[in-house]
């Protein structure tokens, strides 16, 4: 038996155990990443890496920040504010919330985006007695469809780009995204509010609003208000800014070494604020998917897949078959390598076929960014799970029929935006 094979045994009993919750999902992510390690797909130092991934110490740094918020009130009253513009009902905070959260994220990382609004948004829930639950999937799958809309929005963009110029093609644009990025982009929200919110839990004020409330009854200090907003600003503002001397995790550390040097919560508040659930399921997986990168085992899925295609697919069927063995990939892996993996394999068919490859590496690109099925999928999806509340089958109830509609509207829009044969 390959590596390859051992190694899609591994990634099925993990996603088994992610489906039934049988023991925790933490778990599950760590067993998984030791598992990789004790069967040599990945070298035994690799094993915790995840650990200090990056995108790992930006969740923690934005965990902290955001608890300063609540312990000094100001969390609260901002949702407050918002409340009373918007009323109380779900419906039109879903809407704002999910309309600031795509238009932040087309511009801004969407991991950083869904990081620095969840705070706010778990205040607005807090002031109108909704629970979490409510509110921060839809949160997360805006942060995530949003980043489509440009090329800095999201890594797969940028990937697809970069191959596209490797093989001596014309590189997309900044912009030329936004063609199937907006539509996609009021897709995900149409369906958020007529369908996707009658799939949400609708469990009462759970325990983390509870504690919320708590800290809220406890703090009155409006100078420390003041400056736990500016701390969370001025992060916002660096991470727009995307400076080369400081990236996303220095910037969401500082914010909240900030946050205790200058009192808005304690050093025990901080340590206690960050969701090590988030952590240890995010860095579990980090190495699960260097481990099917390293052993072939998505190369595998997706020259299985090709092959059911026959020896000469149409464009369509090529493009729609690269598109789902993308989305499948990415709801298990990060969309980068799954973007990364797919992408030359989606260029070289279309030079076999003698098609433009700008409609299938678009397909792949934006399949990969449609990882709305897991909680592990994408970095805003994991980083609302604790919080939330949510369960593994939460996301898969709610994201499955989001992931078929956006496959539909892509195969319509993007070959009539880049076709396959342009005159």
């Amino acid at each position: 038996m390959t590596p390859a094979v051992k190694c899609l045994i591994v990634l099925a009993i993990v996603a088994l155990l992610f489906i039934t919750e049988l023991i925790p999902l933490a778990i599950t992510a760590m067993g998984g990443a030791i598992a990789c390690g004790l069967l040599g797909f990945i070298p035994a130092q690799q094993v915790f890496s995840g650990l200090s991934d990056s995108t790992v110490v930006l969740f923690a740094g934005m965990f902290v920040v955001g608890a300063a918020l609540f312990h000094t009130g100001l969390a609260q009253k901002i949702g407050i504010g918002i409340v009373k513009i918007s009323g109380t009902k779900e419906s039109s905070l879903m809407f704002g919330i999910m309309v600031v959260s795509a238009a932040l994220s087309s511009c801004l990382s969407n991991t950083g985006t869904a990081a620095c609004l969840m705070p706010v948004v778990l205040g607005i829930c807090a002031a109108a007695k909704i629970p979490a639950s409510r509110q921060l999937m839809p949160l997360a799958y805006a942060a995530g469809i949003g980043g489509v809309i440009t090329m800095v929005g999201t890594p797969p963009n940028i990937i697809v780009s970069g191959v596209l110029t490797s093989f001596g093609y014309e590189s997309f644009s900044f912009f030329e995204f936004a063609w199937i990025g907006i539509p996609l982009t009021f897709v995900v929200i149409a369906y958020m509010m007529f369908i996707g919110k009658y799939l949400l839990p609708k469990a009462e004020l759970d325990a983390d609003q509870e504690i919320e409330q708590e800290i809220e009854a406890t703090v009155t200090d409006s100078k420390k208000q003041i400056v736990s907003g500016l701390i969370l600003a001025v992060c916002i503002i660096v991470m727009a800014l995307d400076l080369k001397a400081i990236s996303l995790e220095m910037t969401a550390i500082v914010g909240a070494l900030v946050c205790v040097l200058t009192g808005c919560l304690t050093e025990k508040q901080a340590y206690s604020a960050i969701d090590w659930v988030t952590i240890f399921l995010f860095a579990g997986m980090m190495p699960v998917s260097a481990a099917m990168d390293k052993t072939g085992a998505g190369k595998l899925i997706a020259e299985w897949a090709v092959s059911l295609m026959g020896g000469s697919p149409t464009p369509i069927i090529m493009t729609s078959v690269l598109f789902i063995i993308s989305c499948t990939l990415t709801q298990f892996m990060s969309n980068t390598a799954a973007c990364a993996l797919l992408a030359p394999v989606g260029v070289a068919i279309s030079q076999q076929l003698g098609a433009s490859p700008k409609a299938v590496l678009m397909a792949i690109g934006v399949a990969a960014s449609c990882a709305f099925a897991t909680p592990v999928g994408t970095p805003p999806c994991t980083l609302v799970l604790g919080p939330g509340g949510y369960k593994f089958m939460d996301y898969v109830k709610v994201g499955v029929p989001l992931v078929v509609l956006c496959f539909i509207v892509s195969i319509i829009v993007i070959p009539m935006v880049w076709p396959f044969f342009p005159g």
